[in-house]
């Protein structure tokens, strides 16, 4: 099969058929074998019985309903797990992506041999206060901690090679990052391509601004994960040293401070009164929970299995 084309959803009802006639349309044109998995992420309109109805009629699509809304993340994984197509196209339902991109953009995977190519939308027609300002600061950030240099990581048009969303675990609101999560995992040859966007010609949007402080703390998340997420003793276990190493030569000092004036015949200096007592018995306590916090992520690392963190009502 050429193509898996993932389409998470939320209250989408008015743009389901268009979005999928036009899907058709596209693939059939250019001769490429397809599986459409649409992913109900707890809607409460009529989505799912238009994609019941779609289901009857078109056997290339399958659809996951999860029983109340977990987010697109666990949308994208849950569908990632089932995809079978040589190269997986993410979009989103609301029709401001244009099936159209999808040929070009499954070319660049197969012919170019990009591992991850992203949607750019370079001009885009959202509100300029709320999401196009924001989003460019966002995405300034996303470079310079990530090291990974796309102009829109959170464009929902991407095309990936197979191997890549089999290998990386999409978790939280790290949808945003999966560019990132594959660059970590060896996959390095990424690239954008410059889009098309419209205007949502259907509905609301289901993010707010709220999104944009999420998205930074995922980045920091994403910053911690990546470099010290397989051994937590190298960071933890470091300051925690170095903590308690500073903390403990202190206090020595303190001790031998003591004992020079008492052979002096200095008498009544409590080394309580001293505030660096306070200073060194604080870093030598929280030296030592960094060291056992890291002990124990080194731990927790070697005996966890990662659990799905939604339900799946249907499967069709």
């Amino acid at each position: 099969m050429n193509l898996s084309i993932v389409i998470p959803l939320l209250n989408e009802k008015a743009s389901l058929e268009e979005l999928f006639s036009r899907i058709d349309n596209v693939c059939k044109t250019n001769n490429l074998s397809y599986e459409i998995w649409f992913v109900d992420d707890g809607s409460t309109d009529l989505s799912w019985s238009i994609i019941e109805n779609l289901k009857i009629q078109h056997p290339q699509i399958h659809a996951i309903k999860f029983s109340r809304n977990y987010g697109k993340s666990q949308a994208l994984h849950a569908a990632f797990e089932r995809v079978n197509g040589e190269v997986v196209i993410t979009m989103d339902a609301d029709l401001q992506d244009f099936p159209e991109e999808i040929p070009e953009l499954y070319n660049m995977v197969i012919e170019d041999n990009y591992d991850i190519v992203s949607g750019w939308k370079k001009k885009r027609f959202d509100n300029v206060m709320t999401k196009n300002i924001p989003s460019k600061l966002f995405n300034a950030a996303a470079r310079k901690v990530s090291g990974v240099h796309l102009h829109d990581f959170n464009c929902g048009l991407k095309a990936y090679k197979k191997q890549v969303v089999k290998s990386i675990d999409v978790y939280g609101d790290m949808h945003r990052y999966i560019p990132v999560l594959a660059a970590n995992a060896g996959f390095r040859r990424i690239t954008e391509k410059e889009v098309q966007h419209q205007a949502r010609p259907y509905g609301t949007s289901k993010f707010g601004t709220e999104r944009f402080v999420r998205g930074f703390l995922d980045l920091i998340t994403l910053w911690f994960v990546s470099r010290f997420g397989g051994r937590p003793m190298h960071f933890f276990g470091a300051v925690g040293t170095l903590m308690f190493i500073v903390g403990f030569l202190s206090a020595l000092w303190l001790g031998i401070s003591k004992l020079i004036d008492v052979s002096r015949g200095i008498y009544g200096h409590l080394i309580t009164n001293n505030p660096w007592f306070f200073i060194a018995l604080t870093m030598m306590i929280l030296g030592t929970l960094l060291f056992v916090a890291g002990f124990l992520g080194e731990m927790i690392i070697r005996t966890h299995r990662e659990h799905k963190n939604y339900n799946i009502d249907e499967v069709i």
